[in-house]
């Protein structure tokens, strides 16, 4: 059972085994282990960007393809949802039909930028993805009747998952059981089922062929695989799965905006933590998206306590100010890259192997 699920992708590492579980436990039952609602925000974030960074590692480290318009299609799926529920109103059917237009826009959208530019080499193709990311945000912007402009639009979800919603009067173990919980678990199956199927995407024989694109295009070419095909089938997949992780960030926001799913902030923050997880790894977006965006979280609450400290100490306690997060954010990054470089997953592995 637990072979069909992993698709016969084991950890190959006590450690990252251990890690991993850790991860799933923690994630699993988030709202009674760190109960308040900043973590509980912190723990629906993770479990967005491990699928938006699983579908991204699809094609920079599984493929070989650099794109900057994976945020395209995550916007792209958070606008589906954004815009059905405004016009349509907090129904079910609402989401449904959402989620999916959104899937064929990121569709036909992606097949599109696919067979017309990867064709294209290199800097050229990232370049050209760059450019349409860039139109898109610009056009979710001007169309203010639709996408609400730089305003954004602020929705209403079914009443079931709105934290309104209490079918309970007494608290679980000291947690309101209410419509945010239910929320939060819809998540969290959902990226679960979308991880596993990432995992049996990459481990499929077209998974493999995928890496032997990356590996070497030109003899998987000569072999007589179609580059192109496959490159672009990467290309839709990924964006597919993207678009998904968009309609979970607003389903849990219950707003949408340009910078919320469109920025370029988003796009760099998927590339750390493709680079601190490991590329070429999907266990690796769930380890990345862990250690980056608790530190992002909660980087500035241990600086407030180390400049408090520290407040004897002017220069040390200057350097522990909470304005400098950024500064330590970036040499923790830094550090992670110089003694892990080929991920915490790869590091890992090496290991074990090394062993």
């Amino acid at each position: 059972m637990l072979n069909r699920l992993l698709s016969a992708d084991y950890p190959r590492s006590k450690v990252l085994a251990a890690i991993l579980l850790a991860v799933l436990l923690g994630l699993a039952f988030a709202p009674f282990l760190f109960p308040g609602v900043k973590a509980l925000s912190v723990a629906a974030k993770v479990l967005i960007f491990v699928v938006l960074v699983a579908s991204f590692d699809l094609l920079l480290g599984y493929t070989g393809i650099v794109s900057f318009a994976h945020t395209m299609f995550f916007g792209i799926g958070a606008y589906g949802i954004a815009v059905a529920t405004t016009r349509m109103g907090p129904t079910w059917t609402a989401l449904a039909v959402g989620i999916g237009g959104a899937l064929v826009l990121s569709l036909l959208l992606s097949l599109a930028v696919g067979l017309f530019s990867l064709r294209v080499r290199a800097i050229f193709f990232a370049m050209i993805t760059l450019a349409v990311a860039a139109a898109f945000q610009t056009l979710a912007s001007q169309l203010s009747d639709i996408t609400g402009g730089e305003d954004g639009l602020t929705f209403k979800v079914p009443e079931m998952l709105s934290p309104s919603f209490e079918p309970f009067e007494e608290p679980f173990l000291g947690v309101t059981l209410d419509g945010r919980l239910i929320c939060y678990y819809l998540l969290f199956v959902t990226a679960l089922v979308l991880v596993l199927a990432l995992l049996r995407i990459v481990n499929s024989p077209f998974g493999r062929v995928l890496q032997a694109i990356r590996e070497n295009e030109f003899r998987a070419e000569a072999i007589g695989y179609r580059v192109v095909v496959y490159r672009t089938t990467s290309s839709v997949l990924s964006a597919l799965f993207a678009t998904m992780a968009g309609a979970m960030l607003a389903l849990w926001l219950r707003y949408n905006g340009p910078d919320t799913s469109l920025s370029f902030e988003i796009m760099m923050d998927c590339l750390l933590i493709v680079v601190i997880g490991g590329m070429g790894t999907i266990y690796g977006s769930a380890i990345g998206a862990v250690l980056f965006l608790v530190a992002q979280s909660y980087l500035q609450d241990l600086l407030r306590l180390g400049h408090e400290a520290t407040a004897g100490v002017q220069w040390l306690s200057a350097l522990l100010s909470p304005d400098r997060w950024l500064l330590w954010l970036g040499v923790l990054f830094v550090l992670s890259v110089y003694y892990f470089p080929a991920g915490v997953v790869g590091r890992l592995r090496s290991r074990r192997a090394q062993a």
